[in-house]
């Protein structure tokens, strides 16, 4: 179970508070995958960052009593001067897992070729993804953060990416955000609208997106 509990997330801009989510509370439970639906500069991203623990709420508290992994897409947990493998290395022992299986797993999994001894820095934004994707994939979580990982690569390794994941619904659920419709029915049963620092929750993830067009065709 993951609870937000009164969380409010602002930034300043230009004098004026920009909030993400203001005074909310929501429970995220196990057993179902949640579709995170909201326009482009809602904060869907940094609502991710929020719920993994990278960044901390301007307010209130987020409960996590289950293992919950870093956002798939987001690179900001890499060391850019360190090389592909050694931030694998340094994962694993932050998560107590085997180093040298994961080692190996995301070598074979990201497909990086000789860039996986290479800095980080030097890697495209599609090479950290993939990085990102392997880590997460390569360690047991009960929920995954999922932010539009699935777009990277070519056919292959999206169908690899969406083998892995049917794989891992049999024993976690997904939290995903993503502007695509099939890829979030593909994965997801439920779903949140984020519109206006507000979260409004639909059990059925078709009635999310279509109440995420909704808002869409209204502003």
């Amino acid at each position: 179970m993951i609870r937000l509990d009164r969380v409010t997330k602002g930034f300043k801009l230009k004098g004026t508070t920009r909030y993400i989510v203001k005074d909310v509370s929501f429970t995220i439970p196990r057993g179902d995958s949640i579709g995170l639906l909201g326009r482009n500069g809602a904060g869907k991203s940094t609502l991710l960052r929020l719920i993994a623990g990278t960044i901390k709420p301007s307010s209130g508290r987020i409960i996590r009593r289950a293992n919950v992994s870093f956002p798939l897409g987001f690179q900001g947990s890499f060391n850019g001067s360190l090389t592909g493998e050694q931030n694998v290395r340094f994962v694993a022992r932050i998560y107590g897992h085997d180093t040298e299986d994961l080692v190996a797993y995301v070598e074979d999994f990201a497909e990086l070729g000789k860039a996986y001894q290479m800095p980080v820095k030097t890697y495209s934004s599609g090479m950290k993804a993939r990085l990102a994707f392997g880590v997460s994939m390569g360690i047991h979580f009960d929920y995954y953060l999922v932010d539009e990982i699935t777009a990277v690569g070519d056919a292959n390794f999206r169908r690899k990416c969406k083998q892995v994941f049917e794989e891992k619904l049999n024993h976690s659920d997904i939290i995903m955000v993503s502007h695509t419709d099939s890829a979030l029915k593909d994965y997801c049963t439920t779903g949140v609208v984020l519109e206006d620092g507000a979260l409004t929750y639909y059990p059925n993830i078709d009635d999310a997106i279509a109440a995420h067009n909704a808002n869409m065709a209204r502003r």
